[in-house]
């Protein structure tokens, strides 16, 4: 199948996962999206509407404590005249919008009804309100639930009013009671007290909000504007008396308000019972609403009702509606253009990868001349670009690698001229040689100590010493022997090492930190001869500190576990940058004349590529240098 058909194909494959998964990620992100603003939204409305709620409340408990506070009140209580300030109190309750306002005595016993005033003597001791008022003789604010009976004293008007016949309800919970008697009311209850006398008595003061619609009316005027959508209102608020409709602006279908309706369960259940506002979608009455409801509590901490706020959900589905399919649209058309564009690509690149594909095949064939010519302005053309480069540099390392090739037939023959000189050389003066040694010693021990000739005999054998050194290196370099190879441990013999040389003189300042892996395996190598190129890379560091430093001594398993790694790091002075491509050649040194032979590490290289290992060196001058050994790791003896 040609490229060009491939590339399409492929595109389109992708291209249409891509759309498929576009469309269902973008279509759940759109719907999300949504719903959390509408959730978000309809949090912001509950608070307004708890604003409102006890903006209400805190109005009562203003009017009832400053009341309480008057002077007509305090002189008629006092006096025992109360029908003195009854006209005065029910002109508050009027102006004032309350729906019932009374007078106890201390005991909480009542003293006047505004709504009532032939009734009195009822015993409101043991309401929460009034008791606390009465033990912390402030004034007091809450909601709370007054029974029918405690309504009709107030008015029978309020008992009427809270009455309410239970209307069955969709998903709502199962309820044995058909009817509600009870009413939800703000109340505020202030003491009354007189200079020198004390408390004097108590003022209780409050509306009744089953079947007052004034505040929801006014939470959805205020939150949603009077909006309406399809007819119907956007927004709704309400305020439950345990489960059951007081007050709300929630239409039946009939158009009436729903008193009387009750709450779905699962919302009854997580609001009142166990106390966690609700913020999702409910189905309310007869439609489904985005809704945030909170528990309603007494000043006490328990749970008798609930407010709520919803926005019609039908208005958010629409609008998730349209945004899909606008998300939709979009994305069908982004990917009709991108399938044009596409197949233009894969015609441009199958042309591109005929011309490099005969490129290089004539490469292939050693045409290292070849060149292609593509201009697109684009990653083609840098791909021709660097297909071009590439035949240069091919080119480039062919001729290097020939001439690479050169200098290392070159290098083989001029060592092993070398080592055939220096074993020549070392066999024509070690005869003579250590006969000077032998015979200077001789002399040495016959000179009596004061003889002035003692220093040069002195000087010859040194320098005899120093030769036979000489001689022996040579030959260790020109005939290294064969290891004797076995299972060793190296951070045994590094420890051997450490221990021959850290009792000399040169050592007694220098601290030796040894960093070993306690589990490093053992591995096949010449025990002696790994000692040999220890010792000698510990003495070369020992020099270069001047006999004054720390030489930290590492080994590890490298990353691929096949390697077993030494490394030997001092504070020296370091390796000039120039040197350090030299250091590992016969004979090359930069210590002081007569200080030793440039041939420890040429030999010490030499042991560890024979155990098929590398050694390598990095060194800052005026830093110190550290010295890294390679061993492979292997158990088995070679025949």
């Amino acid at each position: 199948m040609p490229i060009a058909t491939k590339l399409v194909l492929s595109y389109v494959l992708i291209i249409a996962v891509a759309l498929a998964a576009a469309g269902i990620v973008g279509t759940q992100l759109v719907g999300r999206l949504i719903v959390s603003e509408a959730q978000t939204a309809v949090r912001t409305n509950l608070n307004a509407a708890r604003e409102i709620f006890t903006g209400r409340l805190d109005d009562i408990n203003d009017v009832v404590r400053l009341t309480a506070d008057r002077f007509f009140l305090k002189d008629a209580l006092l006096a025992g005249r109360l029908d003195q300030a009854a006209i005065e109190l029910q002109g508050v309750r009027k102006n004032e919008r309350l729906d019932f306002l009374a007078v106890t005595d201390p005991s909480g016993r009542v003293l006047l009804h505004t709504t009532t005033p032939g009734l009195a003597g009822d015993d409101r001791s043991q309401d929460e309100l009034i008791a606390a008022a009465r033990k912390a003789k402030l004034p007091v604010a809450g909601v709370a639930i007054m029974t029918a009976d405690d309504l009709r004293r107030e008015s029978p008007v309020l008992a009427d009013r809270a009455y309410l016949t239970l209307i069955p309800t969709p998903r709502a919970r199962p309820r044995v009671e058909t009817e509600l008697g009870a009413g939800m009311v703000l109340k505020a209850v202030a003491p009354i007290v007189s200079p020198g006398h004390g408390l004097i008595g108590l003022l209780y003061g409050g509306v009744l909000l089953n079947q007052d619609f004034e505040m929801v009316d006014r939470i959805k005027r205020t939150v949603f504007q009077d909006v309406r959508y399809k007819g119907k209102d956007i927004g709704t608020a309400t305020i439950f008396l345990d489960d059951v409709r007081i007050s709300t602006n929630v239409m039946n279908a009939d158009g009436s308000r729903a008193i009387g309706t009750r709450i779905a369960e699962d919302v009854y259940r997580q609001v009142v019972l166990e106390g966690k506002p609700w913020v999702d979608r409910a189905f309310v009455v007869n439609e489904w609403y985005i809704t945030a409801y909170e528990p309603i509590r007494t000043i006490g901490g328990k749970i008798i009702g609930i407010l709520y706020v919803g926005v019609l959900e039908e208005k958010y589905v629409d609008m998730r509606r349209s945004a899909i399919a606008a998300f939709l649209a979009l994305t069908l058309a982004g990917g009709l253009l991108s399938l044009g564009l596409s197949y233009r690509i894969s015609q441009q690149v199958s042309g591109t990868v005929t011309q490099l594909v005969s490129a290089s095949g004539d490469m292939a064939r050693g045409n290292l001349d070849v060149r292609v010519d593509i201009k697109t302005r684009d990653e083609l053309e840098d791909l021709a670009d660097a297909f071009n480069t590439m035949a240069v540099a091919l080119k480039r390392r062919d001729d290097l690698l020939k001439e690479y090739a050169r200098s290392k037939i070159m290098e083989s023959e001029r060592l092993a001229i070398t080592g055939q000189l220096a074993a020549g050389v070392a066999h024509e003066i070690n005869n003579p040689l250590q006969g000077i040694v032998t015979y200077s010693h001789l002399l040495l021990e016959k000179v009596p100590a004061d003889s002035p000739i003692r220093s040069s005999l002195q000087k010859i054998a040194n320098q005899a010493d120093r030769c036979r050194e000489i001689v022996r290196g040579l030959l260790d370099f020109s005939r290294p022997r064969a290891p004797q190879m076995k299972l060793s441990s190296v951070n045994a013999i590094l420890r051997e090492c450490v221990s021959l040389l850290e009792k000399q003189a040169s050592f007694h300042n220098i601290r030796i930190a040894a960093e070993f892996q306690p589990d490093l395996p053992p591995t096949v190598i010449d025990p002696s001869q790994m000692q040999e190129v220890f010792i000698n890379i510990i003495i070369n560091a020992a020099e270069a500190m001047d006999g004054v430093g720390r030489l930290v001594l590492a080994t590890r398993l490298d990353a691929s576990q096949n390697f077993i790694e030494v490394d030997f790091t001092d504070t020296g002075y370091g390796i000039r940058p120039e040197d350090l491509g030299c250091i590992f050649d016969p004979f090359f040194t930069t210590k002081d004349p007569g200080h030793g032979t440039g041939l420890g590490l040429a030999i010490s290289k030499g042991i560890i590529e024979k155990h098929k290992g590398t050694i390598a060196v990095t060194s800052q001058t005026g830093k110190g240098t550290t010295f890294v050994i390679r061993l492979p790791v292997t158990t088995q003896v070679d025949a």
